[in-house]
């Protein structure tokens, strides 16, 4: 069966990494024929932050298909204002948004992203067990509701050679450059249409 099928509403939703406006999201839309793609992503969002808007940005549209990529803002904003979402919230909060997308909408096919870091710019070594905790929930997450599970951090980790350094990839360690959202771009669809 195909995963998205023509005439399908794919949703995307997340941080400003998916609401690029040449960013990954659009790069997918633009190979999807018949499909009717929508973003809604928020720049600065974190877990919580969509929660709080999920009903009126992602339920209310009823999409048949919801890609998410949300989290590097939670340990970002840590370090920055002070207003980041622990790891345990974090899961807890993904897990209540989910609760409620399969509630609503029980047929909708979902698609959890992994959030990623790059090892430049804005960020340090303290950020990676933090990271890596909310990577691993996703993954668990994506099992636990049958989504597809699209590994960006671990694509990353594979692009990076001498030739390509991280700043190749995302310059600050986080915002992804032309080739970093062709990168995602690619890996999402190659996902999708297994």
């Amino acid at each position: 069966m195909t995963f998205i099928k023509p005439g399908d509403t794919v949703l995307f939703q997340g941080d400003s990494i998916t609401a690029a406006a040449n960013g990954y999201a659009p790069m997918i839309a633009a190979q999807l024929d018949s499909v009717t793609c929508m973003n809604r992503a928020v720049s600065g969002d974190r877990v919580t932050d969509l929660h709080d808007r999920w009903q009126r940005d992602a339920l209310d549209l009823r999409p048949d298909v919801i890609s998410v990529l949300v989290g590097i803002n939670d340990t970002w904003h840590a370090y920055v204002t002070g207003a980041g979402v622990p790891v345990d919230r974090y899961g807890e909060v993904y897990r209540d948004l989910l609760d409620r997308t399969r509630r609503d909408l029980p047929a909708v096919r979902l698609i959890l992203c992994e959030p990623f870091y790059l090892r430049c710019g804005d960020v340090t070594a303290s950020w990676a067990p933090e990271v890596d905790a909310r990577r691993a929930i996703v993954e668990q997450l994506a099992a636990d509701y049958g989504a597809r599970f699209v590994p960006f951090h671990k694509l990353f980790e594979g692009a990076v050679t001498a030739q390509t350094p991280p700043a190749y990839w995302a310059a600050d360690g986080v915002h992804p450059t032309p080739a970093g959202h062709a990168l995602m771009a690619q890996a999402w669809l190659d996902i999708v249409q297994q």
